[in-house]
C-alpha cells in the first residue's frame, strides 16, 4: 500500500507539472502573437526626423515671421472691405486701401523691382502712401480728445488735459489698439512684425480716411494720475482750494495698523472747515497724506473712480408720444 500511494503521488505531480508546462507554453504563444500583431503609431524614421528638426531649430532659431499678405489663402480686397464692415463704419474703399500703405513699404518695393534689372519707368509704382491721411488723423484725434476732456472734466487744468491727450495718442497705446482691431494684418510695411510707430501712423491714417469718407460727425480705465504726473499733490490741492475760496486742508491721522511691523498702514484724512474732504492710505504718514490729496483732487476735478462710465453708443432719437398733452386736455 505504501508503494501504491507513492506511485500515485508521483503520477499526480507529473500530471500537474505537465499541465502547468502546457499552460505556460500556450500563454507565451498567445502573448507572442499579440506582440507581433501590434502596429506602431509612429514610423521608425519619425524619431530621427524629429531629432534632426529639433537640432536644426536649436541651431538656426525659429523662422522669421511673415506678413499675413505673404501667406496663402489671402484676399486683400475682401479683407479691406470686411475691415470697414466689421467696424460698422462707412469707408471709401480707395481711401481705406491708401491708409494701409506706408512709405517704407513703397521704398522697399521700389528697390526690389529695381533689383530685378528692370528700368525705373517700368517699375514705377502708382500707389499713394498714407502720409497725408495720417497727418489728418493725428490732428483730428488730438483736437477731438482735447475737446472731449474739457467738456467731460471742465475743472481739469490745462496740464492734466495735455497729459491725458499725450497718453491716449502715445505710440504704444495706439499700436496696442491697432493690433486688437486687426490693422497689423492689413498694414503694408517693410518690416515684420510691424513696428509700433508704423502701426500708430496706420491707425491715424485709418481715422483720416474715415474723416474724409464720413465727415467729422461720428461717434467718437486709466486713473487720472497714471496719465498725469503730479510731483506735489498737496501743493496743487492748496492752490485749487485757494482759487475756490475754500479753507486750506488740515491732515489728521484717522487710523493705523501694524505700526511695529514691516508692513505698517496709515490712513490720513484731510479736513477743511471741520469737514472731511478725502482720506487715503499709505505705508508712511507722508505717503498717506499725498494719497489723500490725490483723492481730494479727483473729487474737485470730477474724475472719481466711481463716476458714471462714458456712453459711446449711438444716441437713439426720442420717440414722440402718440397723444399730445393738448389732446388729453381736450378730451
Amino acid at each position: 500500500p505504501v508503494m501504491c500511494r507513492t506511485l500515485n503521488n508521483m503520477a499526480s505531480g507529473y500530471i500537474l507539472n505537465r499541465g502547468a508546462l502546457i499552460i505556460g507554453l500556450h500563454y507565451q504563444r498567445v502573448c507572442r502573437n499579440i506582440l507581433l500583431s501590434q502596429v506602431r503609431e509612429k514610423k521608425r524614421w519619425m524619431k530621427a526626423y524629429t531629432y534632426l528638426m529639433a537640432k536644426k531649430l536649436k541651431l538656426e532659431g525659429p523662422p522669421p515671421p511673415k506678413l499675413r499678405s505673404q501667406q496663402p489663402n489671402w484676399d486683400y480686397h475682401a479683407e479691406v472691405q470686411a475691415f470697414g464692415i466689421r467696424l460698422h463704419e462707412d469707408f471709401s474703399l480707395e481711401l481705406l486701401k491708401t491708409a494701409f500703405i506706408n512709405p517704407c513699404y513703397l521704398q522697399v518695393e521700389q528697390e526690389r523691382r529695381l533689383g530685378l534689372g528692370v528700368d525705373s519707368e517700368t517699375t514705377a509704382l502708382t500707389l499713394e502712401d498714407n502720409i497725408d491721411l495720417s497727418k489728418t488723423g493725428v490732428s483730428f484725434t488730438r483736437s477731438f480728445l482735447t475737446d472731449f476732456c474739457k467738456a467731460s472734466f471742465p475743472n481739469l487744468p490745462r496740464e492734466a488735459v495735455d497729459s491725458i491727450v499725450r497718453h491716449l495718442t502715445s505710440s504704444e497705446l495706439v499700436a496696442h489698439v491697432a493690433r486688437n482691431l486687426g490693422i497689423e494684418d492689413l498694414t503694408m510695411s517693410a518690416e515684420c512684425p510691424v513696428p509700433d510707430d508704423v502701426l500708430h501712423s496706420t491707425l491715424m491714417a485709418v481715422i483720416g480716411a474715415l474723416l474724409e469718407s464720413s465727415g467729422a460727425d461720428m461717434n467718437g480705465g486709466k486713473d487720472l494720475f497714471d496719465m498725469w504726473t503730479v510731483v506735489n499733490p498737496m501743493g496743487l490741492l492748496v492752490e485749487e482750494l485757494s482759487k475756490r475760496n475754500i479753507p486750506l486742508p488740515e491732515p489728521r491721522l484717522t487710523r493705523s495698523g501694524g505700526a511695529s511691523t514691516v508692513l505698517p498702514l496709515y490712513f490720513v484724512g484731510l479736513y477743511s472747515d471741520k469737514k472731511l474732504l478725502a482720506q487715503g492710505p499709505g505705508e508712511t504718514l507722508v505717503a498717506a497724506e499725498e494719497e489723500a490729496a490725490r483723492v481730494a483732487l479727483r473729487k474737485l476735478y470730477g474724475y472719481t473712480e466711481n463716476r458714471i462710465p462714458f456712453d459711446f453708443s449711438q444716441k437713439q432719437p426720442r420717440q414722440q408720444p402718440l397723444i399730445h398733452s393738448g389732446d388729453r386736455r381736450g378730451r
